[in-house]
């Protein structure tokens, strides 16, 4: 049986690939299975500095696979649905420090989507579209499109995609900041590629820190804030790449990091 998901590391940049592109990469309980450990592994994985996560063909994900969802089920069993199985994707990447990259090579709609804000960054094909499509079979977005969307773009241009179901176009998303980069068809697995390993190169504990510090601050007032990016600062500069890093710019040459 062919894996839904597919890993491959080099590096020190793991790419997850959603694997089932007959379906558009809509995703089941088995690759949300096989997602989850994956990224548990990369939690741990010392040899493992960014994550990229992409689809494979010519989409990203077109959010849950409707055909094989059971239907006349209870209330509390479409609750638990979401918060037993798909629900364990954000909050599993909740708790890794490490840059995640969503490479949205191909439509992304509903919950594929959401999968797509749950990470830290997004790049997007050229000429490629999305839309939280929730609302078109009258729903609302499950998997974290509520949470997610209003903190990237801000809360009224969310509610506006939310609420009609809109596609956007790459360039578009690039406008309203739902994306970083837009990459061309023939760039866009090598200017990933270059993004992903540019910042797997840099200062891991530094850039790891840096994340808690940004995902923190967003429930945190200005002392407590202060208080905690004081404290990350304190362990950063006795590290071994911050004296690298000094050492490097007095020399005027490319710092080398090793994590330590």
């Amino acid at each position: 049986m062919t894996s839904t998901i597919l890993t491959n590391i080099k590096n020190h940049v793991l790419t997850i690939t959603l694997n089932r592109p007959d379906k558009k990469n809509a995703f089941n309980a088995e690759m949300i299975g096989e997602w989850v450990h994956a990224l548990e592994e990369a939690k741990h994985n010392d040899n493992v500095h960014v994550i990229v996560v992409t689809g494979a063909g010519n989409a990203f994900c077109s959010g849950g696979d409707v055909g094989g969802m059971k239907q006349d089920q209870t209330p509390l069993d479409n609750k638990n649905k979401l918060w037993e199985n798909i629900h364990r994707i954000p909050l599993t990447l909740k708790h890794i420090d490490k840059p995640i990259i969503a490479a949205i090579n191909g439509p992304a709609v509903g919950a594929g989507l959401d999968m797509a804000l749950m990470c830290d960054i997004r790049v997007m094909i050229q000429d490629s579209k999305v839309s939280e499509g929730y609302v078109k079979v009258g729903l609302v977005p499950g998997d974290g499109g509520a949470y997610f969307l209003p903190r990237i773009v801000g809360q009224a241009k969310a509610l506006e995609l939310l609420w009609t179901g809109n596609f956007i176009s790459s360039d578009e998303a690039l406008a309203i900041g739902l994306v970083n980069h837009v990459y061309s068809q023939d760039q866009f697995e090598e200017k990933t590629k270059e993004l992903a390993e540019h910042i797997a190169s840099g200062p891991q504990i530094a850039i790891r820190m840096t994340k808690r510090a940004v995902q923190y601050a967003e429930s945190l007032e200005l002392e407590a804030a202060l208080d905690l990016i004081s404290s990350h600062y304190a362990v950063i500069k006795e590290t071994s790449d911050h004296k690298e890093g000094v050492q490097a710019f007095k020399e005027k040459r490319k710092a080398v990091f090793q994590g330590k």
